[in-house]
């Protein structure tokens, strides 16, 4: 089965093509000659994953998927969310986003929050949605090189090391992210034998 994510992070490419195996092929627009900048300006993961997978299905007619992901904040009422990339600004800088993260933060002491994912599916004309959750908490300075946007700011629960201190493989093992690709993953495969 061949099927388009809705990305042109090759990062995220390859991780959701470890996840789902070589059963599915997995191509970006790019490869098909889609260019475009799908907008995100929905009010929740949901509405911006299915702006950007219904966008990609009513182009190519072709079976696609989509992701949004954001950090929620408990004690920001989820804030981010939504808005984790440009939360500082509309230039998606991970470091001025942390700065103000921190800032909004200082003092709290209910440092809980969550990286949640969303994927939303269109496979034969109908909509499918999943969910992946990672649980931790806001540490109150940065650690670690790795990783890439708020990664050097959260502790997953269960662990005592931010997301950026952790390798890729540990990371992928309980990634908001990955979690949401195994569910697709396995949907499709569910589909495929049906």
């Amino acid at each position: 089965m061949e099927i388009i994510f809705a990305t042109s992070n090759q990062h995220k490419l390859q991780e959701a093509q470890g996840i789902t195996g070589n059963k599915i092929s997995l191509i970006t627009p790019s490869q098909i000659g889609i260019y475009h900048d799908i907008p995100e300006d929905g009010k929740s993961l949901e509405e911006n994953a299915l702006i950007k997978a219904s966008f990609i299905f009513k182009t190519t007619n072709r079976n696609c998927f989509a992701d949004d992901t954001g950090l929620e904040v408990e004690a920001l009422n989820g804030e981010p969310g939504v808005k984790s990339a440009r939360y500082a600004s509309e230039e998606c800088d991970s470091r001025l986003n942390m700065q103000k993260l921190l800032k909004e933060l200082k003092g709290v002491t209910n440092r809980k929050a969550r990286f949640r994912t969303v994927i939303a599916l269109f496979l034969d004309g109908k909509q499918h949605l999943f969910e992946g959750i990672l649980n931790g908490t806001i540490t109150e300075t940065q650690y670690g090189k790795g990783g890439f946007g708020y990664d050097p700011l959260f502790v997953p629960e269960g662990y005592t090391k931010t997301l950026a201190e952790l390798t890729d493989s540990q990371k992928n093992l309980i990634s908001h992210r990955g979690i949401a690709i195994r569910k697709l993953s396995q949907f499709l495969k569910n589909y495929s034998t049906e």
